[in-house]
């Protein structure tokens, strides 16, 4: 079964590394998505599963930030952070996280290798190795992240994470590479 051309070889990624679009404003280091991480896939064969971001589908486009008031990155990372942490944010992250399982065992079913997961380092929500509250970036991972893996850990699951920032694109680049290349040793 599946004896075609496929790689067999997929990653998962957080939304916004493919659609800028969907960053808080201000946010967006790229115009449409970080080709460069994209290049990288495509070259090495791997499929990618995008994952959708639990802001953008919590509080919408707009993070409903008040129009009437001045705020920073940093202050609105801070109310998205306290946002997410939510019952029903945190509820949308849990059911997301069980499709996103239900999605790896079924290729890991029938031989695929899920190589990842790619988040988003300093996020309140897609945060690997850092996320964001209280006004400062700090070590952990955001909510969405911490749901994913809890999940991930409840179906006996072991997948690498990595996070990358948008704007370190070289950095970004070296830690995809080096997902991908410790995933192809296991």
């Amino acid at each position: 079964m599946f004896t075609d051309k496929r790689s067999k070889k997929i990653i998962l990624a957080a939304h916004c590394i493919f659609n800028q679009n969907a960053k808080l404003d201000s946010c967006a280091h790229q115009e449409g998505m970080i080709r460069e991480l994209i290049d990288i896939l495509l070259n090495a064969g791997i499929g990618i599963i995008q994952m959708p971001c639990p802001e953008l589908t919590y509080l919408g486009l707009y993070r409903q930030a008040s129009r009437d008031v001045f705020t920073t990155v940093g202050s609105e990372d801070t109310r998205i952070a306290k946002r997410m942490q939510e019952e029903a944010s945190r509820s949308l992250c849990s059911e997301i996280g069980r499709n996103l399982v239900y999605q790896i065992q079924e290729y890991q079913l029938y031989g695929f290798h899920v190589l990842g997961v790619l988040g988003i380092n300093g996020s309140p929500t897609c945060g690997v190795e850092t996320t964001w509250s209280d006004d400062e970036e700090k070590k952990g991972k955001g909510i969405f992240i911490q749901s994913l893996q809890t999940e991930l850990d409840d179906h006996g699951i072991s997948i690498p994470m990595r996070g990358i920032k948008a704007w370190e694109i070289h950095q970004a680049m070296n830690s995809l590479q080096e997902l991908l290349a410790n995933a192809s040793q296991a």
